[in-house]
Formats: structure tokens, C-alpha cells, sequence
């Protein structure tokens, strides 16, 4: 007989309970349940994993909190709170001060891009930041020589911080290799990744968090002040005397350092600087600011009382938007975070995905923080400091002799006669980046340019100049077929090769 029986013990494993906060009865208990069930699929010897995981989904269910309540009260602004900025809310760029001769200021300042997106509308499935502009140099190539050259001419120490996004990461982290070298230091930080969301029945679409990448989104430039705080980032750059932080989009090609805009935020302690520009034709996105209740405010179009949206869209008092180019005081930003972070406007983002279904995305905007922040207010600056590359036409505007390219800005050519680039309109044949280049064997020279329509499968050659008005379109073949002196016709072309190009005059001449 042992000395010691053996016994037996069975353990049932103590269920955990994540979102304790949530009863049965929240609108939002179903969601939490399924985010309690995507927890559950995280390996138990992942601990630190986990944990990252759990935050992201509290915060995600917090945002789909606010999505169900404004579902039910509404999100639209008092009309009666909505005014112009004063004069002491929006300043002018063209009165601020000029630049001390020592930029001191500089070694407290660091400079973050967006780059979580892929560029999937202009059909790229890698990091949009990869796409080339000129000389083969790409988005990401410019940004870096900008920073390498204000740190070599005033001898400072100007970091560059990527926000990449799980999309985005790997090629991110591929691409910089190769400035290894440089005179600039990188840093690299995810921004959260969210479930998406069936619009049938506003449940989670992935199952595990195994699940591909057509299951989860990122939630916006909004996110970085979040990801900067729990990633270590922000504390970090505190300790290396960082102060101030300029944020933009990394294909705004506009988007540069201006020691007078960070003088300004430095001397008058303002804690929120927003970069906005006069509004055109073709800028249909953007928020607005207003002044709403005596604070300043950043609306979208989606918040303005259907009543209001014509005076909204049509007053003058309204004609400045959002160019995302934005300067933190990164002190003021560590104090909010710590206080429990800021509630930033929601925006409801609607997709189709290639199987079919329908989803919603819960977003948020970096620049609605604006109304968070103490002395906070926007800087009318130049249309020259917002250059986006949303699509071919922009593309096709920003490789051409239009800009040249000096220590990785694209500055205007002084050969053309006006200070504003050409209206440029490529139709549905050049929307993916692909069409675009097998349609352009050369980008033209359009440096005397004004307006290009192209309509149809045009395709250019080489050695091409476009000048003054020009439209391409595919019907003016059979308007050509119809003229009967051809000789005159060709005597009417501006454009060398196969294609047919007019002048917007022409056009009326040979339609007339």
C-alpha cells in the first residue's frame, strides 16, 4: 500500500469576464460579447498581447457606444452656437513674424506621417508611401530628405516618426532600411487595428484575431494621439526634450517644416496650431472651422442640419478647410491622455468589401482634438502647403515639370507664369496607378499649362507638350471623321503623335 494516496483534482478554468462595465440590457452587449469571444482566441502565454488586444477593444467598444447613442439622439450641431472664426481664433500666415536667425526652437520640435493607408483608390496594394514622384523618388524618399536637410543646415535634431497601421507596417519597415544611413532618426509605432462591423447586424466580422486583414480596419488619423500615448512614443519624445509635434499626412507633398508657424506656437504658448487653406472647386473633403459656442471647433459636412447645408456650403464665412497639417504641444497632449483622453467627433465610414459585403467602420479625425486644447486656433497659410496626392490626377500633376524637386520638396517652376498649378481632370480610364502608367509613355510637359479634361482611352506618347486649355477625349475621332478640310484640322493640333488633343478654342471651332 503507497505511502500517499495520488489524488485527483480537477480545475475549471475561472471565466473572465473583460467588459464588466456593460450590462445585458446595453445596446452594446452584443458587440461585447463578441469582443470577449475574440480575447478568448489570444493564446494564454501571450500575455503582453493579450493585453495590447484588450485595450484596443475597450477603446473600440467605447467608440461603439458613442456610434449607438448618437444613432439615437442625433450628432448635429446647434445652428444657433455656429459663427466665422473671430480674428483671434484664425490667423493669417502672411502676418506672422519672421524667423529669428538662430532657430533654436527646432531641437524641441519632431515630425510625424500619417502612412497607415494603402492607396487602394488608386489600386496599390502596398504602402501608398512607396509611390514615386519624381527622379524614382517616392513619398516616403522626399519626406526623409526634407528632415536630413533641416537638420544638416541648422544643425539640429528633428526625428521622423512613421504611424504605420497593420497594412501598412511591413513594407514601412522594408522601405526605411535603406536610410540607415541618413541624418535622421526614425521611429516607427502601429496605430490600433479595429474589427470591422456586418451593417446587417453591427456584430464584429472577425471570429479570431487570426482572422486575414479583410476582417479589420484602421480607425483614422484620429488614433494617433491614442497609439502615440500607449505605445511609449509620446513619453519617449517628452524625455528627449521634445516638445511640439508637426503632423501630416504623408502624401501631402506640401506638408514641410515652417520655423515661422513653430516660432509662433512657441512664443504665443499656444498648444493647437491647424494648417487651413482658401477652399476651390475641385476640393470636395476637408473639415471646416467654425467658432461654436465662443470655442473653435472642426465640423464635417455629416454634422450640419440638412436645413443649414446650403448657407453652410455657399457663405464665405465658410471657405477654409482642414488640411490635416497640424502642431501639438506634446506637454498639453500628455496631460489630456492622462486625464483620460479626448471623446473625438465620429465618423461613420461605409464600405463594400471584394466578397460582397457590406461593413462599417467607426473613424475618428485627427483635427476635431482641436477643441480639447487651451489657446488652440487655425493658420490661414498658402495653397502651396497642401499638395495631396488622392489620385492620377494629382499624380500626373506633381511628375510633371510643373514642380522640381529641391532636398525633397517640390518646389514650383519658375518657368511657368502663374503661381497656381493646372486644373488637371483624368477620367475612369486612368484611376489605378497601372492604367496611368500605360497610358502616359512620357509625363508631358505641362509647365504652360491651364486646364486638361481627359475622357475615354487615350493613351499619350512621347515628347508631348499641353498648353493653355486641353481636352482628350475619345469622341473627338468621330467629330474629326466629320470635318472636311482635315489639313486644317492638323494645322489645329497642339500635340505631337497619334493622339488627338484640342484646345478648349479648337474644340468649338471644329464642333461649330
Amino acid at each position: 500500500m503507497p505511502l500517499f494516496k495520488k489524488s485527483l483534482t480537477h480545475f475549471r478554468r475561472r471565466s473572465t469576464r473583460y467588459f464588466t462595465d456593460v450590462p445585458p440590457t446595453d445596446p452594446a452587449a452584443s458587440v461585447s460579447n463578441e469582443l470577449e469571444k475574440l480575447i478568448g482566441t489570444i493564446p494564454h502565454r501571450d500575455h503582453l498581447g493579450r493585453k495590447a488586444f484588450l485595450a484596443e477593444m475597450q477603446s473600440f467598444l467605447s467608440l461603439f457606444k458613442r456610434y449607438k447613442a448618437e444613432l439615437n439622439s442625433g450628432s448635429y450641431l446647434d445652428w444657433k452656437e455656429v459663427h466665422p472664426l473671430s480674428n483671434d481664433q484664425l490667423i493669417c500666415y502672411d502676418g506672422l513674424p519672421p524667423t529669428d536667425t538662430q532657430i533654436s526652437n527646432l531641437d524641441r520640435l519632431a515630425i510625424l506621417k500619417v502612412n497607415g493607408g494603402l492607396g487602394t483608390t488608386m489600386g496599390m496594394n502596398g504602402a501608398k508611401c512607396s509611390l514615386e514622384v519624381q527622379n524614382n523618388f517616392t513619398f516616403l524618399d522626399l519626406a526623409v530628405q526634407q528632415v536630413e536637410h533641416l537638420n544638416n543646415t541648422h544643425h539640429a535634431d528633428v526625428p521622423l516618426l512613421l504611424m504605420t497601421s497593420f497594412s501598412t507596417e511591413e513594407d514601412t519597415l522594408r522601405i526605411i532600411k535603406k536610410y540607415a544611413n541618413k541624418q535622421v532618426k526614425i521611429t516607427t509605432f502601429n496605430q490600433s487595428r479595429y474589427p470591422r462591423l456586418s451593417t446587417d447586424t453591427l456584430l464584429p466580422l472577425p471570429a479570431s484575431v487570426q482572422e486575414g486583414k479583410s476582417a479589420w480596419y484602421p480607425p483614422g488619423h484620429g488614433d494617433l494621439y491614442l497609439s502615440l500615448y500607449r505605445s511609449g512614443v509620446l513619453d519617449r519624445l517628452l524625455m528627449d526634450g521634445k516638445e511640439y509635434l508637426f503632423v501630416s499626412n504623408s502624401d501631402n507633398l506640401g506638408a514641410i517644416v515652417d520655423p515661422r508657424i513653430l516660432q509662433y506656437m512657441v512664443k504665443t504658448q499656444s498648444e493647437f496650431l491647424m494648417e487651413v487653406t482658401s477652399k476651390t472647386k475641385s476640393d470636395v473633403k476637408g473639415g471646416i472651422l467654425i467658432n461654436y459656442a465662443g470655442s473653435v471647433r472642426l465640423v464635417e459636412t455629416p454634422q450640419v442640419p440638412d436645413e443649414f447645408m446650403e448657407e453652410f456650403n455657399k457663405s464665405r464665412s465658410f471657405r477654409m478647410f482642414n488640411t490635416n497639417n497640424l502642431w501639438i504641444n506634446l506637454k498639453a497632449l500628455k496631460r489630456l491622455m492622462q486625464a483620460g483622453g479626448m471623446a473625438l467627433d465620429l465618423i461613420v465610414n461605409t464600405k463594400r468589401l471584394e466578397d460582397g459585403r457590406s461593413v462599417l467602420q467607426l473613424e475618428t479625425a485627427a483635427g476635431s482634438a482641436i477643441r480639447h486644447f487651451e489657446n488652440a486656433h487655425g493658420i490661414h497659410v498658402p495653397r502651396s502647403r497642401f499638395l495631396p496626392v488622392k489620385d492620377c490626377s494629382d499624380l500626373l500633376l506633381v511628375r510633371s515639370d510643373v514642380f522640381v524637386v529641391e532636398h525633397g520638396r517640390l518646389v514650383p517652376n519658375e518657368g511657368r507664369m502663374f503661381g497656381i498649378p493646372p486644373v488637371i481632370k483624368l477620367g475612369g480610364h486612368f484611376k489605378k496607378v497601372q492604367q496611368f502608367q500605360k497610358r502616359f509613355k512620357q509625363i508631358p510637359r505641362i509647365v504652360e499649362l491651364d486646364h486638361l479634361t481627359v475622357a475615354g482611352d487615350v493613351h499619350f506618347g512621347r515628347n508631348v507638350t499641353l498648353r493653355g486649355t486641353v481636352i482628350s477625349a475619345l469622341y473627338l475621332y468621330v467629330i474629326t471623321a466629320l470635318l472636311t478640310n482635315i489639313s486644317q484640322m492638323f494645322q489645329l493640333l497642339q500635340m505631337k503623335g497619334s493622339e488627338l488633343i484640342y484646345p478648349m478654342d479648337v474644340f468649338w471651332k471644329i464642333v461649330l
